[in-house]
């Protein structure tokens, strides 16, 4: 079985570019968490939503000076559409869902709005308490099931590279949510959660090449951690953009015509789909090859075999024999 790629693109060649990115993209989350804060829905922190459907020629200015005088003086006001038709999203801190209604109702007559064209939705405190607890622990448990399996299914080292990577999705995918100011609901926990079984998938997949490209060392062929992750990498990326492209066109349909719970799940979505494509070559695979580097086998062999103009290398010039490539 041997390699038959007229081309073989050198990703690993490119780490340092590629962990500074990435490094990069990370700061800058942590700045925007910072600077910005998050912006939890209702369902995290307790309080009121309310819906204003087919609110026509209404500007935000009129919203907000609507629900001032109804007594909601610190609401959040945003636009939205449904089915077409503009509307208002307004989160408020009031807990009492009658007092809620009450004030809905007299920024809805103040502005000319009947009143079945809004929605309250009122949360308490506890039970927003209980979401953040719950989403915390969904987190945690994840993180510490992907540790074992990847232990055990491969090594320690995989297994921390593997978070490593998921860690950086997350963190970017929170920071861009806290420049963007977007509301962190369930649903965005619940597509983070689903982002990280595809960035898993993904780095598994690499991982579970190298491991098997590096067991097919003979006499007669060398091949540095470097020169098996890059080939390993280029087995599998045409998978890897499939896997992405098939799952994120559905999402960007979502973000197109969805209402605003899917865009909710479609935006966070869109943008794991896209760095767990990354993370997978460009954080978790030239992290594992550069920490295998440094055990005394791989540092030997790259010492005398390596060279980054070449991710193959074969002595007395025999091409490289790859477990998993076409049959001759």
């Amino acid at each position: 079985m041997r390699s038959h790629f007229p081309i073989e693109i050198q990703f690993i060649k490119h780490r340092k570019t590629f962990l500074t990115i990435s490094v990069v993209l990370v700061v800058l989350s942590i700045v925007g968490l910072v600077a910005r804060g998050l912006v939890f829905g209702i369902e995290f922190q307790g309080g009121t939503e309310i819906d204003f459907r087919g609110t026509g020629d209404i500007t935000i200015e009129q919203m907000r000076d609507a629900l001032a005088d109804a007594g909601e003086e610190n609401a959040t006001v945003q636009t939205a559409e449904t089915e077409g038709e503009a509307g208002f999203l307004v989160r408020t801190e009031t807990t009492d869902p009658t007092v809620a209604t009450e004030h809905a109702s007299a920024a809805a007559q103040a502005l000319g709005l009947a009143d079945d064209s809004y929605q309250v939705t009122t949360i308490g405190p506890d039970w927003g308490a209980d979401v953040t607890a719950s989403s915390a622990r969904a987190f945690a448990v994840a993180i510490l099931a992907i540790l074992v399996y990847v232990t055990i299914r491969y090594e320690i080292k995989m297994s921390v590279c593997a978070v490593v990577a998921l860690l950086h999705d997350m963190i970017v995918v929170v920071g861009i949510y806290a420049w963007t100011q977007t509301s962190i609901t369930p649903n965005v926990v619940a597509a983070l959660l689903t982002i990280m079984g595809y960035s898993l998938y993904d780095t598994i997949v690499e991982f579970n090449r190298m491991s098997e490209n590096a067991k097919e060392l003979h006499d007669g062929v060398h091949r540095t951690m470097y020169q098996i992750a890059n080939f390993s990498i280029n087995e599998v990326i045409i998978r890897t953009i499939n896997t992405t492209l098939t799952s994120i066109v559905p999402v960007i349909c979502m973000l197109l015509v969805g209402g605003s719970t899917l865009k909710d799940f479609a935006f966070a979505m869109f943008i794991g789909l896209i760095l767990g494509s990354w993370s997978s070559f460009a954080v978790a695979s030239p992290l594992y090859a550069i920490w295998k580097t440094h055990e005394p086998h791989w540092a030997k062999l790259e010492a005398r075999y390596g060279g980054e103009d070449s991710s193959v290398s074969a002595a007395g010039g025999e091409e490289l024999e790859v477990a998993g490539a076409d049959d001759e």
